[in-house]
């Protein structure tokens, strides 16, 4: 049986599995929940400067080291918890990003508490809708937009790092604020 063939938007080279099922499960896939938002946060903030599927090869990592993601015990970690985290292997061993991860978590809850969650406060800035876009090639992919900006200026103005315009705007790929795939992918073609 001839195995079919399926356009992606990327991972579509032989060693790049991981990356394509990411592509195929993830990428612009609406996420409301605020633990895997937290973690997809996380990750896209720990990547700048790196690839992608550099970090989706030590997610598990990070899901161990950061205690499942969940912003309420990663805001209590020790600063001995975190400097011991520069020694593991499992994730990426920048002492900035580990250490924003706590900061990030503090802030992650305070917006829980001031918007009842970090769902509400995040699809609020595209009105709870799934913006859509048309691309024909990736090129064309924006690696930043005002509602990126908007998001970026926010998260930097209550404290949190990494939150850069273009981290921001993966982010929202990565958690389907936006919808990015090209017109000529699989995925927008089933």
């Amino acid at each position: 049986m001839e195995e079919v063939v399926k356009n992606r938007c990327f991972g579509n080279k032989p060693g790049q599995e991981l990356y394509a099922e990411y592509h195929d499960t993830e990428w612009g896939v609406p996420v409301h929940d605020d633990i895997k938002l937290f973690e997809m946060l996380i990750l896209e903030g720990a990547q700048a400067g790196l690839s992608w599927e550099t970090v989706l090869k030590k997610r598990e990592g990070y899901r161990r080291a950061f205690k499942g993601f969940d912003p309420k015990k990663v805001a209590k970690m020790s600063d001995e918890e975190l400097e011991a985290l520069r020694e593991d292997e499992g994730i990426i061993r920048n002492r900035l990003k580990i250490y924003s991860t706590r900061k990030n978590a503090l802030v992650f809850l305070n917006i829980q508490k001031e918007f009842g969650s970090f769902d509400k406060y995040l699809w609020a800035y595209v009105s709870g809708k799934q913006i859509y876009n048309y691309w024909e090639k990736f090129e064309d992919v924006p690696v930043t937009t005002e509602i990126s900006d908007a998001i970026s200026k926010d998260l930097k103005k209550r404290g949190m790092s990494f939150v850069g315009s273009t981290i921001i705007y993966a982010y929202m790929q990565a958690v389907g604020l936006v919808d990015d795939h090209l017109t000529t992918c699989f995925l927008r073609n089933s």
